[in-house]
């Protein structure tokens, strides 16, 4: 039957939805098909994980209706869209801190009784796990957790609650190219099941390979609506952005000067008090870009703790330009010209109750032309703001907007122009594209390369194969808190990468010289 003549699981009329200063929707129209995967691209602050938030039930409607397959729906609570088979994997993780990963898969169903049974649920958290390459321990608590293992939770949530229509926020953004394509098994097995997606990326091979139709939002509104099998990634990323985007980008042969970074078998313990990392030594040196590959949970956000003050080694050393800052403090490591985009934005990279202007200042704020001794200057905190706002094209209403109200991509690149403006001998970048558009990564991508050309040392972690390899000069790969193995990325073959990733040895007969960061010829 052609879609004219079925009716949409989800149809959404007229939908407007504001917030202070912001038009996020404007009398949308969205409908989605049994057993079809709708793929919503968008730039960073289009309105699409507002869309979505509406359809979940976290935010209602200023105008427009719901109808979930032909009946009006009345979407108050995020518990109205469950009892409807709606589920959402957020891109800002909806996880309670405090609880273990089995309490929050089991939160707000009311199917558990008063008295859980956590033998049970444990039992089939486990199938889950294993079946879908998700593995997270399901005793730890939330804020025990990598960004990576919460997005796991996440998902593994939205699965154990059987959603018949799935919205999925970037759920990829976070896995392994083999993890990711365990997922999209997962969505066209439902997929076939009759069940239906709507699938937010910024990843123009995913919107290819996994959706049937996509709808591109600008600035809120509707710009386009087509068949997958009838266009391009070019041309999605022109409709997203307005212009061409480069997908290659131009790189000039590295040449590295003296290390800027050098580790020496660092050690240290993650949260729980277990061991993070494990005798890791390499170097990064001036006008290159070290990239770190792996599955998040792997050592990668403590590596960047103990590079930036924020977490003690138990043992080994850490030098900044032959200086050794072993277990320094945080604003020691700012001073000896270190800056570090973090991978948690929400809760470490900016304050959500301070201005964009504030939030930009905070590298900066304690030295001229921004303050004179103690007293702040604002009207210069506000000119500087105006000016990295443009530069990085930072939506937001007015440099005085709380960074709250902004989406997640324009908080990432609100962090970004903050700790790029501040940069002076090397950059800790932790996923520094992840959330943004095709348009703001490619911007992204340019300015490490641009960091490195200026003669800065750039520590690069992600887990985008192809990011990496396009963007790093070296790639080191990390499991279980250990170098697995390092390669040059010009060279690199991905499949190679994502098996380390996963935990398979580079070969054993094929020496790695760990600190320089090279296989010897």
């Amino acid at each position: 039957m052609e879609k004219e003549k079925q009716v949409p699981v989800v149809e959404m009329r007229s939908v407007t939805k504001t917030f202070p200063g912001v038009i996020a929707n404007e009398c949308v129209d969205l409908s989605l098909y049994a057993g079809e995967v709708l793929a919503l691209l968008g730039e960073n602050g289009a309105g699409k994980s507002t869309l979505m938030n509406v359809l979940c039930g976290l935010y209602r409607p200023d105008e427009g209706e719901i109808f979930i397959r032909g009946k009006k729906a009345e979407i108050n609570s995020p518990r109205d869209s469950q009892r409807l088979g709606i589920g959402m994997v957020h891109q800002n993780f909806k996880l309670v801190d405090s609880m273990t990963v089995l309490e929050n898969i089991i939160l707000g169903m009311k199917d558990q009784g008063f008295i859980p049974d956590m033998k049970k649920v444990r039992a089939e958290v486990a199938t889950l796990s294993e079946k879908y390459n998700l593995s997270v321990n399901p005793d730890a608590s939330i804020w025990q957790l990598s960004v990576g293992e919460q997005q796991r939770v996440e998902i593994l949530k939205l699965l154990y609650r059987k959603a018949e229509i799935l919205i999925l926020d970037e759920p990829t953004a976070v896995l392994t190219p083999q993890e990711s394509q365990e997922l999209s098994k997962v969505i066209h097995l439902m997929r076939a099941e009759g069940k239906s997606a709507i699938f937010i990326t910024h990843k123009m091979e995913e919107v290819m390979t996994f959706s049937d139709r996509v709808m591109v939002l600008r600035k809120g509104k509707v710009a386009a609506e087509l068949s997958t099998t009838s266009t391009s990634p070019r041309d999605l990323a022109k409709l997203m952005v307005g212009r061409e985007v480069l997908f290659e980008l131009e790189k000039k042969p590295f040449q590295p000067g003296e290390a800027v970074l050098s580790l020496e078998k660092v050690c240290a313990l993650d949260d729980r008090g277990l061991p993070a990392l494990k005798d890791v030594s390499f170097e990064v040196r001036k006008g290159e870009i070290v990239g770190i590959a792996g599955v998040a949970g792997n050592g990668q956000r403590e590596l960047a703790e103990t590079i930036t003050g924020l977490r003690k080694l138990t043992s080994g050393s850490v030098r900044i330009q032959q200086k050794d800052v072993t277990n320094a403090k945080p604003l020691t490591i700012i001073k000896a010209g270190v800056a570090h985009i973090p991978q948690d934005r929400a809760s470490v990279g900016a304050v959500g109750d301070m201005s964009v202007a504030s939030n930009l200042a905070m590298k900066d704020y304690r030295k001229k032309p921004l303050s004179i001794g103690i007293f702040l200057l604002p009207q210069q905190i506000l000119s500087m703001a105006k000016k990295l706002i443009n530069a990085f094209r930072i939506a937001t209403p007015s440099p005085e907007t709380h960074v709250k109200f902004l989406s997640g991509g324009n908080i990432q690149k609100t962090i970004l122009a903050r700790e790029i403006g501040a940069c002076k001998n090397l950059l800790v970048a932790v996923y520094p594209s992840r959330g943004l558009d095709i348009g703001a990564t490619e911007s992204v991508r340019k300015q490490l390369i641009e960091q490195r050309d200026k003669g800065l040392g750039v520590l690069f972690i992600s887990e985008d194969i192809d990011e990496l390899i396009q963007v790093a000069d070296t790639i080191l790969v990390m499991f279980e808190g250990k170098i697995m193995g390092s390669v040059p990325a010009a060279s690199a073959d991905p499949e190679k990468i994502g098996l380390m990733m996963a935990g398979v040895s580079q070969l054993q007969n094929e020496p790695t010289d760990i600190r320089q960061g090279v296989i010897p010829s």
